[in-house]
């Protein structure tokens, strides 16, 4: 399944997937791994989950980062969820049409059992059709 939080800049987005990831990793019995853009919120996640800062690794463009999130999958067969925050950065994104990322990160979830959590810098109301109804929360 993949659920999106979605607002633009600035609304709280990070917090409320922080806070869902930190009581996430309480009730769940596989792993858990939040991609991030930089290192900054290591002391606000549980020591449980598994923080990847993304910009590390010269991901170029959105298929790049599907490799990427395949090969985190790949190394960890208990793994459960995955959250992205600021995924439109990370996966870059920024500016371009995100139907087929989410289209394809369904089709992992669905082939692999593990769920994808989203922070989208976007308003509900901009995103593309096939997204509406992955929203968690709309900010």
């Amino acid at each position: 399944m993949v659920q999106l939080i979605v607002g633009n800049k600035g609304k709280g987005k990070t917090k409320h997937l922080l806070d869902k990831v930190n009581s996430e990793i309480k009730e769940i019995s596989g792993s858990i791994v939040y991609l991030d853009k930089s290192p900054k919120h290591m002391y606000e996640l549980n020591n449980k989950v598994r923080l990847i800062d993304v910009s590390q690794f010269l991901i170029e463009n959105s298929s790049e980062f599907i490799g990427f999130v395949c090969g985190v999958l790949s190394q960890d067969h208990d793994l459960q969820q995955m959250y992205f925050d600021s995924f439109l950065k990370i996966a870059c994104l920024e500016g371009k049409d995100i139907t087929p990322v989410i289209e394809k990160l369904d089709m992992i979830s669905k082939n692999f059992e593990v769920d994808f959590v989203l922070s989208v810098s976007m308003d509900a109301e901009c995103l593309p059709e096939v997204c509406k109804d992955k929203i968690l929360i709309s900010l």
